[in-house]
């Protein structure tokens, strides 16, 4: 799911995880949300991890470094065309090798993108929706378009966030219609949440996910949300964007009964890290304008014993 987590490195977890480390690539960014974990079926780490990889490298071609918003534009263009020849060849390391240019992490990561998508097959569009949406932030970004409505905003998400959940249930063979929308309630409300929990963050680099519609109904302007002031009204304004999520969230739950074992209780546990964040960010000490609030033991094991009684 297309997260936008901060940026603090971590050790490998391939010796941990009991999965050969020339195969899967180690998470290296902080992430609220469980990523490859040991809760997961064993023969699906690999694969999960090679996704997370795709994605995370795409996501910091969006978002790191000095680079303008065309170049950033023409690297994402360059690495689709890179994932498109490796999928289609089974191998990223031969069409690396047709185009000198293409940097060594790229190989690594479409190489396991193209190893697991041999035996997974996943659908190819879910991988080409989270790029267009990488590529829309950059775009939208540069030019300060703003979402006019929330379903705009959500059409951001179906292709930024719900994709992967998409691409997970395709390793578990669920693919009803039901499972496929509670799938994708879950992925928005996550992805709504990363946006609200880091609006201090995102408003000064230009990025604006509160909605022109939901704006203009609690009378916020747009020169109160770049000062990054905290009113009465700011606050109604966080409070029905979280209302919004929880409510997403909630609807999208039920799935975790359809995943068996150790797959259902990672679900739990995201699903619970989603409403843990909404909880904190409820609490006007950890107004969003103010502060980005981080997970720590505490809400852990909240998240933990409000997944028993799911």
């Amino acid at each position: 799911m297309h997260v936008k987590p901060a940026h603090h490195a971590s050790p490998s977890p391939a010796s941990a995880l009991g999965v050969d480390a020339s195969k899967v690539l180690p998470v290296t960014h902080y992430e609220n949300f469980p990523v490859a974990s040991w809760l997961c079926p064993p023969r699906l780490r690999a694969p999960i991890a090679a996704l997370y990889h795709f994605a995370r490298t795409a996501d910091d071609l969006a978002d790191e470094g000095p680079g303008t918003a065309e170049q950033r534009l023409s690297e994402l263009s360059a690495y689709r065309a890179q994932m498109h020849a490796a999928l289609a060849s089974g191998a990223a390391e031969s069409s690396a090798r047709q185009d000198a240019a293409a940097p060594a992490l790229w190989t690594g990561v479409l190489g396991a993108l193209a190893r697991q998508h041999a035996t997974w097959h996943w659908p190819v569009q879910l991988l080409d929706d989270l790029l267009d949406a990488f590529m829309q932030d950059v775009a939208w970004t540069q030019a300060q378009r703003l979402y006019p409505d929330r379903a705009t905003l959500l059409d951001y998400c179906r292709r930024s966030a719900n994709p992967v959940g998409r691409l997970l249930l395709h390793l578990h063979q669920v693919q009803d219609a039901e499972a496929l929308q509670q799938s994708d309630d879950i992925c928005s409300a996550l992805q709504l949440v990363n946006f609200w929990q880091d609006l201090r963050q995102d408003i000064p680099r230009g990025r604006h996910y509160l909605s022109e519609a939901d704006c203009q109904q609690h009378g916020v302007t747009r020169a109160q949300l770049q000062a990054l002031e905290s009113t009465p009204a700011t606050q109604a304004l966080v409070q029905a964007q979280l209302d919004w999520a929880e409510a997403l969230m909630r609807r999208g739950a039920p799935l975790v009964h359809r995943l068996p074992g150790r797959a259902g209780w990672e679900l739990r546990l995201v699903v619970q890290g989603g409403l843990q964040v909404i909880r904190r960010l409820r609490q006007p000490r950890h107004d969003p304008l103010r502060r980005r609030i981080k997970l720590g033991r505490s809400d852990y094991t909240a998240m933990l014993w409000h997944s028993l009684w799911m």
